[in-house]
């Protein structure tokens, strides 16, 4: 890593080097940058993830990268000598075997209730943070793309009424609840195809749980509202 960021310290150097010719402060910042980033690569990073992380937090981390974690870590977060990087606790298993679970489903799926991988637990919260896999083991293919088509059309729905509000606070609102929604379908979609981080986010209107369900209403039932009253709002 260290050499890496040399290369980029270099070639910034070389592309800024008529501006670093008439101002040597540049070069010295450039410098000054360079010993920070390798500072905390060397030092603050391993710092962090021996003294600051939790176990968990540090495998998340390692499973987005696809990397084992190193048995260090897992000591230093557990505070145990014997410690060593477990298989079905981590959140790199959580996520091979929703893929598993997605990939097995096909074009048409094995039917609702049917999905080996799920019906018999091999995939941790399949009903709430993994829930997206259950849906593609039990109807494939087809049915991931017309759940993801009728978010999308939610969204664009919501994106047109934005654009049909008089008042700069209901824009805005509106927009922010296309927002909201559209980060919890990308990033709970990404997490169970391994494109993500596992970060327990549920997804709108799906996952079990009666608080999201509640704020996803509560957004949508103040959006209509808002809605509803534009014509009253003077531009």
């Amino acid at each position: 890593m260290a050499i890496i960021l040399t290369i980029i310290a270099g070639v910034t150097v070389y592309i800024l080097r008529k501006q670093v010719k008439r101002n040597r402060s540049l070069l010295i910042g450039i410098v000054i940058i360079w010993f920070i980033c390798v500072g905390v690569q060397r030092f603050g990073v391993p710092f962090i993830f021996k003294h600051v992380l939790q176990k968990h937090q540090i495998e998340r981390i390692y499973s987005t990268i696809g990397k084992d974690v190193p048995a260090e870590y897992i000591k230093a977060a557990t505070g145990d000598e014997e410690s060593t990087p477990t298989n079905k606790n981590t959140a790199d298993y959580n996520v091979k075997q929703s893929k598993i679970a997605i990939g097995s489903g096909g074009a048409f799926g094995k039917g609702l209730l049917k999905g080996t991988q799920t019906r018999y637990d091999f995939v941790p919260e399949q009903r709430t943070d993994f829930i997206f896999c259950t849906i593609g083991e039990g109807f494939g293919f087809t049915g991931s793309f017309i759940l993801l088509a009728i978010y999308l059309i939610l969204l664009f729905r919501i994106v047109f009424i934005a654009e049909r509000q008089r008042s700069v606070f209901s824009r805005c609102y509106a927009y922010g609840v296309a927002a909201v929604f559209f980060f919890h379908i990308a990033i709970n979609v990404a997490m169970t195809v391994g494109l993500a981080p596992v970060i327990g986010i549920p997804l709108p209107f799906i996952s079990y749980g009666g608080t999201s369900l509640i704020t996803f209403t509560i957004l949508l039932f103040i959006l209509i509202r808002l809605d509803a009253d534009r014509q009253m709002v003077l531009r």
